[in-house]
């Protein structure tokens, strides 16, 4: 049986939408049951209506609090048939911190992808406060969601060459590629029930040491991107 899956967004849902393309692949083995946003406006919520999938706007002003507004999300998400024991939860670009009580409606169930090779540069601006260091490796991280910011256990990481004179724009766009291989990847690990926390360190079954990169995107993913996820 497919991994239920609620997706959460708050803009274009680039991420969301490279899930769905590995879902209808056959590469990930899930299915998103509910996207929710907190804006009304955010694209991602017209790419789920294009797939017939439940899509929610929840503008968190409405609510008198977080805590509140995090109430009504698990809600929503459980009634959609996601629940911690079966599913799980995907940040792509949500522009909110989640309570502790959301997370522990969902312990190492929620996941989200980050611009920038953790824990350096956590924010929301990972690529562009990457750039303005003058780094000269960048990349992005997927990793599962604690009570802190941009701060819970590494699943996999890709890394791209930062280049000189490079603005943050560019280089974002180049890491975006990244974002979309192994975002997929590690929510297909996850489906798989091949993931494991211990301490910090997430244990991925099965998984081969890295996988390198053309010419046509120089990249360096740790664990292994498998075929059907690597850049092309």
């Amino acid at each position: 049986m497919p991994m239920p899956l609620a997706v959460l967004v708050s803009g274009g849902g680039s991420n969301l939408q490279s899930i769905l393309d590995k879902i209808d692949a056959g590469l990930v083995d899930a299915e998103v049951r509910v996207v929710l946003s907190n804006k009304a406006e955010a694209y991602g919520l017209e790419r789920a209506r294009r797939k017939n999938i439940p899509a929610i706007a929840l503008p968190h002003m409405a609510f008198p609090s977080r805590q509140a507004f995090d109430a009504e999300m698990t809600r929503l998400i459980n009634e959609h048939g996601v629940t911690a024991e079966t599913g799980a939860v995907a940040l792509a670009g949500f522009m909110r911190m989640l309570t502790p009580e959301f997370l522990r409606a969902f312990p190492q169930r929620v996941v989200n992808v980050h611009p920038a090779l953790l824990p350096s540069f956590p924010g929301t601006h990972g690529a562009a406060d990457a750039a303005s260091y003058g780094v000269r490796l960048a990349g992005c991280s997927v990793h599962f969601v604690d009570e802190i910011m941009d701060h819970g256990p590494v699943i996999i990481q890709a890394a791209v060459p930062a280049l000189p004179g490079e603005g943050g724009e560019t280089l974002a766009a180049r890491i975006l590629k990244l974002e979309h291989c192994i975002y997929p990847q590690a929510i297909a690990w996850l489906a798989q029930g091949r993931l494991t926390v211990q301490d910090r360190r997430v244990l991925a079954a099965g998984t081969a040491p890295a996988y390198c990169g053309d010419d046509a995107l120089p990249c360096l993913a740790s664990p292994g991107l498998e075929p059907g996820f690597r850049p092309v």
